[in-house]
């Protein structure tokens, strides 16, 4: 009778010896490291909405809410701090402008990654790169040169572009274009020509192609491209406080923590207690699209 190992099997088919462990140690630790060092701000950022303010500008910090209150989040939701400023209009303006952004990104995005993926015209190495070199430049060093384009373009089609979220809306689709077409090219380009031949073949219109084959084949990589494109609009600030200047009935969410600075003083306990506000639908919308992202990130990084 042969002699059994007394070795548990382990995925690679052998225990990882204690030295092999000991020298993973450090990357071990590393990772805590780097995960503490990104945790730890968010962690403080909410306990600090929950601190009266006594503890709040006391010397003698601690980590965790001695005596915890909503004090800050019943004056960030109620407007108590700051008469005209309501919560619940900003949050909705944030909500109309962020999911409008997503949804017309995604679907001209798809669009332009189809052209790109499957047709073969003059400059199409060109337009990729130009994708890639816009994706060097910030958006920042473009937004004096895009808000006179859009003023210009007000005054002679009489379009109200400034000052609503219209446009804050374009700009918005228009800066996560980029990106999101690099990222579907490559789910585009996975898909097999074949499937789609084939139905045409069997009379499949190309409106019905593009829905009933093409979209739930490439629908992780929109999950994934979503998400860059609902980041940007959701915690965007420069560009909104120029777009919308003085009309403040339509600033969104980032643009109510500019109320707190400055005017009555600097109001800790509100900015943290709505920066904890600010995100929760981010965690919400990231909850939801999870499972989808992760397969549309490790799908679009296996072809190109």
């Amino acid at each position: 009778m042969s002699a059994t190992s007394t070795t548990a099997p382990t995925r690679g088919g052998y225990r990882r010896s204690p030295l092999r462990r000991l020298r993973s140690l450090p990357l071990y630790l590393a990772g805590i490291a780097v995960l503490l060092f990104s945790v730890f701000p968010v962690y403080w950022m909410v306990a600090t909405a929950f601190k009266p303010v006594g503890e709040i500008f006391t010397r003698d910090q601690t980590f965790f809410p001695q005596a915890p209150t909503l004090e800050h989040f019943d004056r960030v939701l109620n407007g108590q701090l700051i008469p005209g400023v309501n919560f619940w209009q900003f949050l909705g303006n944030s909500l109309v402008v962020t999911l409008g952004a997503v949804g017309m990104g995604a679907f001209l995005s798809l669009l332009a990654a189809m052209a790109v993926a499957r047709f073969r015209f003059k400059l199409r190495t060109a337009f990729i790169i130009l994708l890639l070199v816009i994706q060097m430049v910030p958006m920042e060093a473009m937004i004096i040169s895009i808000f006179i384009n859009f003023r210009q373009l007000s005054d002679a089609t009489g379009a109200q572009l400034l000052g609503n979220l219209s446009g804050l809306l374009i700009v918005y689709t228009a800066v996560s274009l980029p990106i999101t077409i690099l990222m579907l090219r490559g789910f585009v380009v996975a898909v097999p020509k074949e499937l789609e031949e084939a139905a045409a073949i069997d009379g499949a219109s190309g409106w019905t192609i593009f829905w009933r084959i093409l979209m739930p084949l490439v629908a992780p990589g929109l999950v994934a491209a979503s998400i860059f494109a609902f980041i940007t609009a959701w915690n965007e600030f420069i560009v909104a406080l120029t777009f919308l200047g003085r009309s403040t009935d339509g600033y969104t969410l980032p643009l109510t923590l500019s109320y707190y600075f400055g005017r009555f003083g600097t109001e800790w306990g509100p900015i943290m207690a709505a920066s904890t506000l600010l995100t929760i639908p981010v965690m919400i919308f990231f909850l939801f699209v999870q499972r989808r992202m992760v397969s549309g990130l490790t799908m679009g990084a296996v072809k190109g």
